[in-house]
């Protein structure tokens, strides 16, 4: 940083600070690629500042260069922010990027300081981010530059004041500002659970919360919904953390077995019981017994399964003597055990022993605000399990690939998620993903080019109506948004991309759904 004189210490006057992207002029600039030194040495020669603050997407080895080149021809160490960017031309992305440096600043230069952003490097969306943040939060001075007119102010031909703002930034402002500041910090064990959305942050502090404590928990949700991960987490914040894990699949028990495998049982038994097995419980003991798929547990072994947990005792089969178990019961189910009670295949007591603490996951569909971040992290994923296999190189998302994967439901929520990026990094081409090799990999349109899809496999001809099947189709999407929903409009057309309420209340009038 350059101090003009020694009263910045004293906090006489305000440091000029420019803040801009790193955009790619500037770095073919220092590589002696383009006529003239880019816009931000031209800025810096033709401007004095106290401080450069450069906001970046480019790897490191791509910047440093540039940086040394800078600071040799203009004299200004500029300070580099790096901001992971899928796309640059996202607002979603772009704008709490700009929106964090800023208040990093804030927080760096109490005295104050007079901001000057500079809109020419980077994407337009980067440039209209900068024109509303100085409009808006952080009053600043814009300039753009270019060969042909050198370095000058940017007036407004309006005052973009923040009535004009559209009222979806003005939104998204006060969410990134206040979003669940009232819930306090989460154990450290839940940070691997990737998360933005509101709906899974109250469900993580919840989770958070109860896992000190040794009470049973109940994790509702459906496949793929992460429900094991769950389990994990509040163990490992528990205080067992050191004790065994012991999980179990339910479902993936012969019924014949699952009493054996769950209590233990004594050599001699029953045929073929050759040596004394220890039980899950056992294994489990003084620490946490996962048990997944619950619903699936025998009518018999729940019987057995209530007496454990009131008595704290098991008895392998054949055993004289109970054994002592201390163990935490974590268990999970994608059904509706309340429905299960109703229809006699669940002990409605053995529920209300295991309901202490329920938690509900939500599907992938009710937190939108995820999906690109899972996206990111389970591509990462899908690399680096890749790297052995011959021939591989590493894939990345075209912006068209992003959107199709973006604008699915997810059915199968997480793990339908990372299957079809596993498929996709097999079957695609080259390093970037095509939007249509995104679609095909999707499994409803596998299903379709085996013909067993009843829209794009029908025979067209005599009798058939196109009309007809279009608005079919379109029912059935608007009623499975109004359902997904639970039933609130604004909701239900955001699901389906209708940029109104309004116009998803004709759809419904016209189907007469609602």
């Amino acid at each position: 940083m350059i101090l003009r004189n020694n009263e910045c210490y004293l906090g006489l006057r305000m440091l000029d600070v420019l803040v801009c992207w790193l955009g790619a002029t500037d770095l073919k600039a220092s590589r002696n690629e383009t006529n003239g030194d880019g816009p931000v040495a031209n800025v810096l020669a033709a401007r004095p500042f106290d401080a450069v603050h450069l906001l970046t997407n480019y790897p490191t080895q791509n910047v440093v260069p540039f940086l040394s080149w800078l600071e040799q021809r203009t004299g200004h160490a500029a300070q580099v922010h790096y901001h992971k960017l899928v796309s640059p031309t996202d607002f979603e992305e772009i704008f709490p990027a700009c929106r964090k440096t800023l208040k990093a600043l804030q927080a760096d230069y109490p005295d104050g300081l007079r901001l000057t952003f500079h809109i020419s490097p980077g994407t337009p969306a980067m440039a209209t981010t900068w024109i509303i943040l100085s409009e808006t939060e952080f009053p600043a001075t814009l300039v753009e530059s270019s060969l042909q007119r050198g370095v000058r102010d940017v007036n407004l031909p309006i005052s973009l004041t923040a009535e004009w703002l559209p009222s979806y930034i003005r939104n998204r402002d006060a969410r990134l500002e206040g979003a669940a500041p009232e819930l306090p910090p989460v154990a450290a064990q839940f940070k691997d659970i990737l998360h933005h959305s509101e709906v899974m942050k109250k469900v993580i502090y919840m989770a958070s919360k109860v896992a000190p404590r040794s009470v049973p928990v109940l994790l509702e949700g459906e496949s793929g919904t992460g429900k094991e991960l769950f389990a994990k987490a509040i163990h490992a914040a528990s205080l067992r953390a050191d004790e065994p894990f012991v999980p179990i699949n339910c479902g993936a028990i012969p019924h014949e077995l699952i009493e054996s495998i769950l209590f233990g049982h004594v050599k001699g038994a029953f045929s073929g019981a050759a040596s004394n097995q220890v039980g899950k419980f056992e294994a489990a003991d003084g620490g946490t017994l996962f048990l997944d798929e619950l619903g699936e547990l025998p009518t018999a072994a729940q019987v057995r399964f209530l007496r454990v947990l009131e008595d704290g005792e098991v008895w392998p089969i054949g055993a004289k003597f109970p054994k002592k178990v201390s163990v935490r019961i974590i268990a999970a189910t994608n059904r509706s055990l309340l429905d299960e009670i109703s229809e006699g295949r669940f002990r409605e007591d053995l529920f209300y022993r295991l309901a202490v603490a329920v938690i509900r996951l939500p599907p992938l569909r009710h937190r939108r605000e995820d999906v690109k971040l899972l996206i990111n992290h389970l591509l990462a994923k899908v690399n680096n399990e890749s790297q052995d296999e011959p021939g591989f190189k590493d894939k990345k998302l075209s912006l068209e690939g992003q959107k199709i994967l973006l604008g699915h439901t997810w059915p199968g929520n997480v793990r339908e998620l990372l299957n079809t990026l596993r498929r996709l990094a097999v079957w695609s081409e080259g390093q970037m993903i095509s939007g249509e090799e995104a679609r095909e990999c999707l499994l409803a349109n596998l299903a379709s080019r085996d013909g067993r899809d009843g829209v794009l496999g029908r025979e067209i001809g005599q009798g058939f109506d196109l009309n007809a099947l279009l608005d079919s189709v379109e029912r059935h999407y608007v009623e499975k948004a109004w359902l997904e929903s639970g039933k609130r409009k604004k909701e239900a057309a955001a699901l389906l991309g209708i940029p109104n309420y309004q116009t998803f209340s004709k759809r419904l009038e016209k189907y007469a759904i609602e």
